[in-house]
């Protein structure tokens, strides 16, 4: 499916999830790479050690769980738009989920916007909790939504349709 459409499977996205014990303890990075390609923006954007060394500069990354604290650095690093966040904890219905975001129109604090999924599907009325800016020229802008509980692994990206 990835390869010919550009949408993971979802034994592909159950592999990378974190476990439910790592998710209780706060914001992580979830890294939807899927292809071995020379790239490794994520792990040298982290200070923490938050990604496991590459062997070689074609592995896939992984998240060191242990040392990820969800600051979401990596996020607008990756020039794949593949690093999202997840806070779980954030409160009892909703999750915190942190995507890049490239566009020039950046939406405002405080709006609601439609969350979409992998395919563009709407998914859900979102809440924009925080916007970033690039940290770096060329880079993405950071988008931290507010999303229901049952949607936080489902929203990966967002429109301003009313």
């Amino acid at each position: 499916m990835l390869e010919k459409t550009g949408i993971p499977t979802p034994e592909q996205l159950e592999a990378i999830k974190p476990s439910k014990e790592r998710l209780a303890k706060g914001p992580v990075a979830i890294v939807e790479c899927f292809q071995e390609i020379p790239c490794d923006p994520c792990y040298t954007a982290c200070n923490r050690g938050g990604f496991l060394p590459f062997e070689d500069i074609n592995d896939l990354p992984r998240t060191d769980e242990e040392k990820c604290n969800g600051c979401s650095i990596c996020v607008g690093f990756c020039p794949g738009l593949a690093v999202f966040i997840v806070d779980e904890t954030y409160s009892d219905d909703e999750a915190l989920v942190t995507i890049p975001w490239e566009f020039t129109r950046l939406p405002a604090e405080g709006s609601q916007v439609w969350g979409l999924d992998r395919e563009g599907n709407e998914a859900a009325r979102v809440t924009v909790k925080k916007v970033r800016k690039s940290a770096k020229k060329n880079g993405a802008h950071v988008i931290t939504l507010m999303v229901p509980k049952d949607k936080a692994y489902d929203i990966r990206s967002i429109s301003h349709k009313e």
